[in-house]
């Protein structure tokens, strides 16, 4: 699992299925066909530059709502992403959200995992942040490389353009002082203010 996430690890049960015969008459019950990619582009601009992202609405139908609804409400304008956690060589997330004022934030969603979206951890992928399964509100991460997050979060989309501007967001400097337990010296001094998030055309 990752260092320095203050997050609890939701532990997954898994139940074993017994397959029942039928007569050659029944019909079987149809296959749910997998969800299929609605993409949602927006544009995180920031002090550093301009992130875009495909966020994937037919697959992770929730957590892209919520997004959404932070920014078109206006919400994620003049937050700042304000922690850089490293993870192993050259690799790593950037953590963006509402600090100040919990009176912006809406109420916590469920809990869509890679396991059900098949959305991939790759390169890029923004998650929603969590502190368990159904907590996570406006806080997000992009990460730098592929992480083995599991179904810890929830990744939701991709970065499409301005990974250069995720890189510098995440090698800009930190305090050595500021953060708490395993989040020390991983915070954002000063943090990346993002000026103006909203849709775009994709």
């Amino acid at each position: 699992m990752t260092n320095g996430l203050l997050i609890a690890i939701s532990s997954l049960a898994l139940a074993a299925g017994v397959a029942q015969a039928t007569l050659p008459s029944a019909a079987a019950p149809a296959a749910q066909a997998p969800a299929k990619e609605d993409l949602v582009r927006v544009a995180l601009d920031t002090e550093k530059g301009r992130i875009v992202l495909d966020l994937d609405r037919g697959r992770a139908p929730v957590t892209t709502a919520n997004f959404l609804r932070y920014i078109d409400a206006g919400r994620f304008d003049g937050i700042t992403f304000y922690r850089a956690m490293p993870y192993g060589k050259d690799n790593g997330l950037i953590q963006g959200g509402i600090t100040r004022d919990a009176k912006l934030l809406y109420p916590a969603i469920a809990h869509e995992p890679a396991s059900k979206t098949g959305i991939r951890h790759e390169p890029g992928t923004i998650l929603m942040a969590n502190a368990g399964p159904g907590t996570a509100k406006s806080d997000f991460f992009i990460t730098i490389g592929a992480i083995p997050f599991g179904d810890d979060f929830a990744p939701f989309g991709h970065v499409v353009e301005g990974m250069d501007v995720v890189k510098a967001i995440f090698a800009s400097p930190t305090d050595p002082e500021k953060g708490l337990g395993a989040m020390k010296g991983q915070m954002l001094s000063p943090g990346i203010k993002i000026t103006a998030a909203k849709r775009v055309a994709g």
